[in-house]
C-alpha cells in the first residue's frame, strides 16, 4: 500500500482558506451592495425581511432571486416559475463543463458545489491552474461568496424594512462586477480570439433574439469552440499523417528495395 502523505506534504487548509478569502475580495465588493439592493427591493415589495436569507440560502442565483420577488408577489404558477428559472440559469449547463468540481472529494461538498456554482465563483476558479487547485480552496471560495451575498441581502432587507430605502440604480453593481471579472479572467489567460468570438456571439444573439439573448449566445459560443477545437485537432494530426506517408513511400537507396514499413533491405540477388 502506498504510504499516506506526510503532514508537510498535505496542503494547509488554513492557507487554502486564506487564499480563497483573498481571491473573493472583489466579489464581496460587488455582492454586498448588490445583495443589499436585492434585500431592499424584497422589503419594499411587501415581503417580510426574513425572506431575504431564505431566498439567499435556497435559491442563491442573483438574477433569479430578483425575478423571484415578482414571481412570488404576482402569484405565478409553478410551470412558469420552472420555465423562467430554466432559461435564466441555462448558462450553468456550460459552466459545469470546465468547473473544477472533481477537486472536492466529499459527496456533500460536491452537492453544495453544484448549488453554489455562480457566475462569480466560476470566473474565479475556472481560470486558475488546475494542478494547484484543491477541494478546500474551491469550497472555501464558494462558501465565502455565499456569505457575502447572504450578509448583503439580509442587511438590505432589514434596512429597507425599517428605513424605507429605494433600490433604484443599485442593480448596475452586477454589470460592473461582470466587467471586472471578465478583465481579470483575460489577464489570467489572455486569449484575444476567444474574447472576440464571445463578443460576436453576444452581439449576434442580441440582434437576432433579444429576449433569449443569453441562451442563444452561449449555445453559439460553445458550438464555435467545439468547431475550433476539432479544426485544431485535425491540423495537428495532418503533419503527423503526412510525415508517415512520406516515410512509407520514400525512395530506397541504390542496391536496396523498398518495403511497406518505410525501411529498406538489401537485394537478395545482389552478390557484390
Amino acid at each position: 500500500m502506498p504510504a499516506a502523505p506526510s503532514a508537510a506534504a498535505r496542503p494547509d487548509r488554513r492557507h487554502e482558506v486564506a487564499l480563497a478569502a483573498r481571491d473573493t475580495v472583489g466579489v464581496g465588493m460587488g455582492y454586498l451592495p448588490l445583495g443589499a439592493a436585492f434585500g431592499v427591493l424584497l422589503a419594499t415589495s411587501g415581503l417580510a425581511w426574513w425572506w431575504a436569507p431564505v431566498f439567499s440560502v435556497l435559491i442563491y442565483a442573483g438574477s433569479m432571486e430578483f425575478l423571484a420577488i415578482g414571481l412570488v408577489t404576482g402569484g405565478v404558477g409553478l410551470a412558469q416559475v420552472a420555465a423562467t428559472t430554466f432559461f435564466v440559469n441555462f448558462r450553468h449547463v456550460f459552466y459545469g463543463l470546465s468547473f473544477p468540481l472533481l477537486k472536492i472529494r466529499s459527496a456533500l461538498g460536491r452537492l453544495y458545489g453544484v448549488h453554489a456554482l455562480t457566475d462569480e465563483a466560476y470566473a474565479l476558479l475556472a481560470t486558475k491552474p488546475q494542478q494547484g487547485l484543491t477541494g478546500t480552496r474551491v469550497l472555501a471560495t464558494q462558501v465565502i461568496c455565499h456569505l457575502y451575498w447572504l450578509t448583503g441581502s439580509t442587511a438590505g432587507a432589514l434596512l429597507g424594512a425599517r428605513l424605507g430605502l429605494d433600490a433604484e440604480g443599485l442593480g448596475f453593481a452586477l454589470t460592473a462586477l461582470f466587467v471586472v471579472l471578465t478583465i481579470d479572467a483575460f489577464r489570467a489567460a489572455p486569449d484575444l480570439p476567444t474574447l472576440l468570438v464571445a463578443l460576436a456571439c453576444a452581439a449576434l444573439a442580441l440582434v437576432v433574439a433579444p429576449g433569449s439573448m443569453l441562451v442563444i449566445a452561449l449555445t453559439a459560443f460553445v458550438l464555435v469552440l467545439i468547431a475550433r477545437f476539432a479544426l485544431g485537432t485535425r491540423r495537428r494530426a495532418a503533419p503527423a499523417a503526412t510525415g508517415e506517408h512520406h516515410l512509407a513511400t520514400a525512395p530506397a537507396e541504390p542496391g536496396t528495395r523498398p518495403v511497406r514499413d518505410g525501411g529498406a533491405r538489401p537485394r537478395e540477388d545482389q552478390d557484390a
